[in-house]
């Protein structure tokens, strides 16, 4: 299979870049960013806005984006759209080469950042080729390379994509988490001034588990009246308590949450017994569904955009949200303490939960957006509303 699908992708003069799927299939394209090969899982990103945010979410960690929108990298980079300092996606697919930078915020350019970063480019692909074959057959293991001198082993290539074991079963979350607890200071941004800072008087606290968090999300719980303290993915009971939280939040963050629930699923439970508001945002939100009982699954395609509509079945209001996951909380068999409150009108899959009788519910969208709608915005203030009630 894998002679044919080479056979039948023969390399088009001046390509310097390739993707390699495991199945053989092979795409060919211009390369950009960094020299050299990564292996990840392969998805679509739907986003007409935000590719530095997209690519610096830690959610994306081990995964090759694929962007529908053509034109990726014209707006630039600066030093504000960065969304964590870790590690996020391992490269990108794009249709149109990378254009000069044309904005008044930009202080360098796209190809050049990626470089930086270690992220590796394909451009002069059919997304929307490709972007068919993920809903077809699914998000793919793949290698991405690129080298100057167009020059590749592509059976090396297609057995490193094979040999990677994929996101079921893989923690990431502690490899993209904060390491060392920290009290966060930053607010949001305002054009022309940047970033605010965290207010020092009298706030409720929320005590945030980081399992590999957009900055956003900590500047949201600010701007909706919280002081909030960042502690890692693997910390534990005593240290998040011995913290005096009046609340804690579960970040996003990338991997199989089976796999981080492992160890995280324990201290959730034990906080719930507490009876602490929690508020648990994508990874956040599947953490606190497993600790109540629920199950997760891996999604066929994943959920990734600034597009997607979801219905809140107490009103049937529909919000356009922000997502990036491929897990989700299984909404076919939720315990009976588990309600769920938001379904993705694009499949019916469960994008929140609350926990009856107790403070904590999630979501599986970003209600922080960067990028993306700003509709559900109001869950940070319901989350701060509950603290110290």
């Amino acid at each position: 299979m894998a002679d044919a699908a080479f056979s039948l992708a023969p390399k088009p003069e001046g390509a310097t870049g390739v993707l390699v799927l495991s199945d053989g299939h092979v795409v060919w394209g211009r390369g950009f960013g960094a020299v050299g090969e990564a292996v990840g899982e392969v998805c679509f990103n739907t986003a007409m806005t935000g590719y530095q945010e997209v690519m610096t979410d830690p959610s994306y960690a081990a995964q090759i984006v694929t962007f529908t929108f053509p034109h990726i990298g014209n707006v630039g980079v600066n030093e504000e759209d960065l969304e964590s300092k870790v590690d996020g996606a391992v490269g990108c697919v794009v249709r149109e080469d990378v254009t000069l930078a044309s904005n008044f915020r930009s202080h360098g350019e796209f190809g050049a950042w990626l470089a930086e970063k270690g992220k590796i480019g394909l451009a002069g692909v059919d997304t929307r080729a490709l972007t068919r074959r993920i809903r077809l057959a699914g998000a793919p293991n793949a290698v991405i390379a690129h080298h100057p001198d167009g020059q590749f082993d592509l059976p090396a290539l297609l057995q490193r994509a094979r040999d990677w074991p994929g996101l079921e079963g893989m923690d990431l979350a502690r490899l993209v988490s904060r390491q060392v607890q920290e009290g966060w200071e930053g607010s949001i941004w305002k054009l022309g001034q940047g970033y605010g800072r965290s207010p020092r008087d009298a706030r409720p606290h929320v005590v945030a588990i980081d399992y590999g968090a957009k900055d956003n999300i900590f500047r949201s719980l600010v701007k909706a009246g919280a002081r909030v303290t960042v502690v890692p993915a693997e910390a534990t009971l005593e240290t998040v308590l011995g913290l005096e939280p009046d609340g804690v939040f579960l970040s996003n963050g990338p991997g199989d949450p089976a796999a981080t629930g492992q160890y995280t699923v324990p201290v959730i439970q034990a906080l719930l017994e507490q009876d602490l508001p929690i508020f648990g945002i994508c990874l956040g939100h599947q953490m606190l569904g497993l600790a109540a009982g629920a199950r997760t699954a891996k999604m066929h395609q994943g959920h990734r955009g600034a597009n997607h509509p979801v219905k809140r079945l107490s009103d049937d209001v529909v919000e356009i949200t922000s997502m990036n996951h491929g897990f989700a909380v299984d909404n076919a068999a939720l315990p009976d303490n588990v309600e769920e409150t938001h379904v993705s009108l694009f499949d019916g899959t469960n994008c929140g939960i609350a926990i009856k009788g107790k403070r904590a519910f999630g979501v599986q969208y970003h209600p922080e957006a960067s990028p993306g709608p700003q509709d559900s915005f109001y869950l940070f203030e319901k989350f701060v509303g509950m603290l110290g009630a």
